[in-house]
């Protein structure tokens, strides 16, 4: 399985960008991709999942109503569409896939660092 990446960058706080996840080499029917991040001398963790079966979708908190995931599973691509970003959103953010959404994924893409200046 793998997972790749993209869209990472500098932004200005409240500016927006969109992270890209393009996987490949799995066989699953049903499976889901999760957003996760690290921000230096910080714990990862979970911000946004998407299952294939359903469409369903999660969201921590602190990122409720700015960010958005979508995919396309025609191309296997999920997206993370991220608005109103802050300071605070500085990270690496990577995608992780398995069967279904957890903190705990399987498999997991290098990551793409996110950084929001003030």
């Amino acid at each position: 399985v793998q997972l790749v990446e993209s869209g990472g960058g500098l932004v200005q706080a409240g500016g927006s960008l969109r992270l890209s996840c393009a996987a490949s080499g799995f066989t699953f029917d049903d499976y889901a991709i999760g957003w996760f991040r690290q921000a230096p001398g910080k714990e990862r963790e979970g911000v946004s999942c998407i299952s294939s079966s359903d469409g369903s979708t999660y969201y921590a908190d602190s990122v409720k109503g700015r960010f958005t995931i979508s995919s396309d599973n025609a191309k296997n691509t999920v997206y993370l569409q991220m608005n109103s970003l802050k300071p605070e959103d500085t990270a690496v953010y990577y995608c992780a896939l398995d069967g279904y959404c957890s903190p705990r994924m399987d498999y997991w893409g290098k990551g793409t660092l996110v950084t929001v200046s003030s």
